[in-house]
């Protein structure tokens, strides 16, 4: 008989500081602004590109844990604007997640359209690079949408690339590949941009915790 895995005894003695332990994800802590955002998006005429601007807050949260696995995070909210609309042109909340022992990262998605995803990679701390990606169908790192973008605007996959720049900038590209209806080819729809720190992190609730005592 194989050896027995343990799935329920979670770590001990657990470092609380997530900010000390976030590996290639510390970079991203803290409050971002960019403003050469550019997004490629389906149109019935074809193809439209527009000029965003964009705010990210990233604040670390306590440690997670499921059973033996521990990993240290952001949470993070996008909002996306453009000159010429009041209204939100993109909303997006979810988490960055770093497991230390495997150096396995992954980004999980919510948008109020009706659409979840995990995505997931591997990088380590020091790494100027991190890539990530789900796919449809994948019960792991997966995609899950409403009935209306399942028929009109499916996505098939969804990948994005960092790049943390020696300015102590960070620059993403990311692509979505969709299914739009009444196309035979699949549709890359690309945002990409520039982000620049105006704000620095607050420490974990549990770091503040542990700190006042």
């Amino acid at each position: 008989m194989g050896k027995k895995i343990d799935i329920f005894t979670e770590p001990e003695d657990v470092d609380s500081n997530t900010l000390a332990n976030l590996g290639p994800l510390v970079r991203l802590a803290g409050t971002w602004e960019g403003t050469k955002g550019v997004d490629v998006s389906p149109k019935e005429d074809g193809p439209e590109t527009r000029k965003f601007k964009e705010r990210i807050v990233m604040e670390p949260i306590d440690p997670q844990a499921n059973g033996p696995q521990l990993f240290y995070g952001l949470r993070y909210h996008l909002k996306v604007n453009t000159d010429e609309e009041a209204i939100t042109f993109h909303d997006q909340v979810g988490y960055w997640l770093y497991e230390p022992e495997t150096g396995l990262i992954l980004q999980t998605i919510a948008i109020p359209r009706g659409l979840v995803a995990i995505a997931s990679g591997y990088a380590k701390a020091g790494d100027k690079k991190i890539k990530l990606s789900a796919k449809r169908g994948e019960t792991e790192y997966g995609i899950c949408a409403n009935s209306f973008l399942e028929m009109a605007f499916k996505t098939e996959e969804y990948t994005i690339e960092i790049t943390f720049n020696d300015d102590g900038t960070w620059s993403y590209v990311s692509d979505t590949m969709l299914k739009v209806k009444g196309q035979k080819e699949l549709f890359r729809h690309r945002d990409t941009n520039i982000l620049n720190k105006i704000a620095e992190p607050k420490p974990n609730p549990l770091e503040i915790l542990e700190g006042d005592r």
